[in-house]
């Protein structure tokens, strides 16, 4: 039985932001001539659906709707939607950039600490900003901080690394810590150089000797859990995963429910790694798992990393407050996205942690070089040579979020084009004790949305352009072939803010997902990819199944045909969608995935950019 605090917790995080109910939990309804009535999410999905028009499929792109009928009809069916325009307006004089560029944004996580306008270190004013050429250059840049790589262990930084804080990364880390809604008297913070690498420091320090046992709940891959993983097993760790209900994406509850209410005499089970949402799918996981696993004596590690802004604040923290915590910091949303992970490890479990050799991705942040303006000068220029920087398909690769994301922060295997990451060395002049206050407007212009709006913003847009991908069918096909598959929650009141999908042709075949993801990037789309994995097909599903192998594609898929394997993994379109996303943005890609419903799509866009390669030949 749960106790009456849990259960009221419970039911306030359901109505502010949609967590699903707890794992078992019963629901419980009123009868009534007309549900609709009663029941917000039935109104909701009605009103999404009605936005568009009822029941309606389109098979040619240029027969869609057009964008002022459409925001129109979203504004009259969603009223809330209006009520978020304060995002639209501190987008327009924040984040200019954005519409200057003429870029969509789907392909970011973790949380903004700066804006654009804040970057160039001028007066948040559009209107005279965008108008003014000078205004952009290059020399207007203003460096927030550099950022220095520490050789030491995660157990000697948490004994004595506090000691040696600068006031300039104090007043970081308060400000960090007061946005995610965690106390100093009861959580440590340490800032890594990227996620994989706060994932293997834990690993690394976790005591999997005596608990053995390290379960993940993730329904696609995720290199920086599988770096965690990876080292974990070199430890002596048994890794487990939950496994995910075909077509839903929910985390099998049966199967979850025996591992981690295991009856077996061990008092210590292990660490039990656990995200409150899927940031692939927009499945969201009640966090009573985290109640029932510290029940049952497991370690939670929360990943917060798939969180929206301000979502901390609907987290029960003092009912279940994690062992330890890690999300992501970028520095400029539509912008480059190098930045920094947070790993948050509670005081009370610094004692179950051991001395590690590992010494490497613990990072400090200082004030920035003397040197900072004239090197980003410099990376500004060559920045400016190629195409804008916040998409991830700059370099085509079949890899997750997180690992694009890592590999763009990680300084040994990329240099980031408008941060300086420098070494601490004694020929390197730099005052650590400067004092400098930090604005991190990013992170106020969260707060000064707030939880209700921000929630009510992403609902409204994620299902909008879910119901819009799912109205294309193919023409002329015998069964009006759907041209878009959604993997995971349907128009949902209570889904988060991602989508997972595959485009099909009129074939019925699955386009390579890494194909959509270039298109688009040639479209000022940046879009992510990623592979759904754990998939758990019940008998009633085995046909597709069969169907799903059948259709994978890209390199992945090759290598594990070829190996004989055959764990359901597939690769997936990803898109995030956040706090300053609009409905232009999902406009956009709508309109970009309906051009698929031409069948010569793809050989007229690869004759176009061939065409143009040719000119560019010609004229250099």
């Amino acid at each position: 039985m749960q106790s009456n605090c849990i259960r009221e917790a419970s039911k306030a995080c359901f109505n502010t932001c949609g967590v699903n109910p707890p794992p078992d939990q019963p629901h419980t309804s009123t009868s009534s001539p007309n549900p609709a009535a009663i029941d917000p999410r039935l109104n909701f999905v009605s009103a999404i659906v009605s936005s568009i028009q009822p029941n309606a499929t389109f098979t040619n792109h240029e027969s869609l709707p057009s964008f002022t009928q459409l925001f129109t009809n979203l504004k009259n069916a969603l009223p809330s939607y209006s009520n978020t325009v304060l995002a639209d307006d501190i987008r327009a004089r924040e984040y200019y950039h954005l519409s200057r560029s003429n870029h969509v944004c789907l392909d970011y996580i973790g949380h903004g600490l700066f804006s654009y306008s804040q970057q160039k270190g001028l007066n948040p004013n559009p209107t005279t900003e965008i108008a003014s050429s000078s205004s952009l250059s290059s020399s207007a840049y203003a460096p927030f901080f550099d950022i220095s790589y520490k050789s030491v262990n995660l157990n000697s930084y948490l004994l004595n690394g506090r000691s040696q804080e600068s006031e300039f990364e104090a007043a970081m880390r308060k400000r960090i810590m007061r946005y995610m809604n965690l106390h100093e008297e009861d959580y440590s913070l340490v800032l890594t150089a990227n996620q994989s690498s706060a994932f293997k420091i834990l690993a690394d320090s976790y005591p999997f000797q005596s608990n053995q046992t390290l379960l993940t709940v993730y329904d696609y891959e995720n290199e920086a859990v599988q770096a965690m993983v990876e080292s974990a097993k070199k430890r002596g760790a048994r890794p487990q995963s939950a496994v995910f209900s075909w077509p839903n994406f929910r985390p099998n509850s049966r199967k979850l429910r025996k591992i981690v209410v295991n009856k077996s005499k061990l008092k210590n089970r292990g660490l039990f790694a656990f995200p409150l949402q899927s940031r692939i799918t927009g499945s969201r996981y009640s966090y009573l798992w985290m109640n029932l696993a510290r029940e049952n004596g497991w370690h939670v590690l929360l990943d917060a990393s798939a969180l929206g802004a301000k979502d901390m604040e609907t987290l029960g923290l003092s009912l279940f407050q994690p062992d330890f915590l890690i999300c992501s910091f970028f520095k400029i949303f539509g912008e480059n996205p190098s930045g920094f992970c947070c790993l948050f490890i509670k005081n009370s479990a610094i004692s179950y942690l051991s001395k590690s050799s590992t010494t490497m991705g613990i990072i400090s942040i200082i004030p920035p070089a003397k040197n900072s303006s004239e090197k980003l000068a410099i990376d500004e220029t060559e920045h400016q040579k190629t195409p804008f920087s916040s998409s991830t398909s700059q370099q085509i690769i079949e890899k997750t979020p997180e690992f694009q994301e890592s590999e763009r922060i990680d300084t040994k295997q990329k240099k980031p084009l408008i941060s300086e990451i420098i070494e601490l060395d004694g020929n390197t002049k730099h005052d650590s004790t400067k004092t400098s206050e930090i604005e991190c407007r990013g992170l106020d212009h969260a707060d000064e949305l707030g939880l209700i709006r921000i929630s009510s913003r992403l609902r409204c847009l994620v299902n909008w352009l879910l119901n819009a991908l799912l109205s294309l069918r193919h023409p002329h096909s015998a069964n009006a072939l759907p041209l878009v598959r959604i993997y995971g929650p349907k128009i949902k009141l209570d889904r988060g803010p991602a989508l997972a999908f595959n485009v099909y042709d009129w074939k019925g075949e699955m386009v390579d997902p890494i194909l959509v993801q270039k298109l688009a990037d040639r479209n000022n789309i940046s879009l992510s990819c990623g592979f759904l994995k754990n998939i758990w097909f019940s008998e009633n599903f085995q046909e597709e199944k069969e169907s799903l192998m059948k259709n994978r594609r890209g390199l992945k898929a090759a290598e594990e045909r070829k190996k004989g394997k055959d764990d359901c993994s597939v690769g997936v379109v990803s898109i995030s969608v956040g706090m300053l996303s609009n409905f232009e943005d999902m406009y956009r890609i709508w309109g970009f995935i309906s051009r698929f419903l031409d069948a010569d799509f793809v050989e007229k866009e690869r004759w176009r950019y061939t065409a143009l390669n040719r000119k560019t030949v010609e004229v250099l």
